[in-house]
């Protein structure tokens, strides 16, 4: 029976981990309350991962995109890059309208797919927020 192949779902895998781990510090805790992620794409020994997260504060909600690079192969697998960009403001109703301004990733069609803020941002423990008595 040959091998079967799986790919990860949307938002899960190590690179998609580790730019969840390296966004945390960075989103505030219970603001981020969307995330989309387009497909992961390979070239030579490199991954590549773009999502769009949106925040809400007040009565406006922000616009990111995060990207990361990862190594997958070669002598320095393991290798990470990542960055966060703010791309657009709006009213916190205007949500379509916001994601719609998102600039395309490049020649390809596929849509981000919406994935559980939990699974990049989970819940905070209260168990562990306060000391041990």
């Amino acid at each position: 029976m040959p091998p079967v192949l799986t790919t990860p779902a949307p938002g899960r895998g190590a690179g998609w981990e580790r730019l969840a781990e390296a966004l945390r510090p960075l989103l505030e805790h219970g603001t981020v309350d969307g995330i989309w992620v387009f497909r992961t794409m390979r070239a030579g020994p490199r991954e590549f991962g773009t999502a769009i997260l949106t925040r809400v504060e007040g009565d406006r909600r922000r616009i990111f995109t995060a990207r990361y690079s990862l190594l997958v192969k070669g002598r320095q697998r393991g290798g990470f890059e990542w960055g966060l960009d703010e791309v657009g403001a709006g009213p916190v109703t205007a949500l379509e309208e916001l994601l719609a301004l998102v600039p395309a990733r490049g020649v390809e069609d596929e849509p981000p797919v919406p994935i559980d803020v939990a699974l990049w941002f989970p819940p905070s423990d209260p168990s562990h927020d306060s000391p041990a008595g």
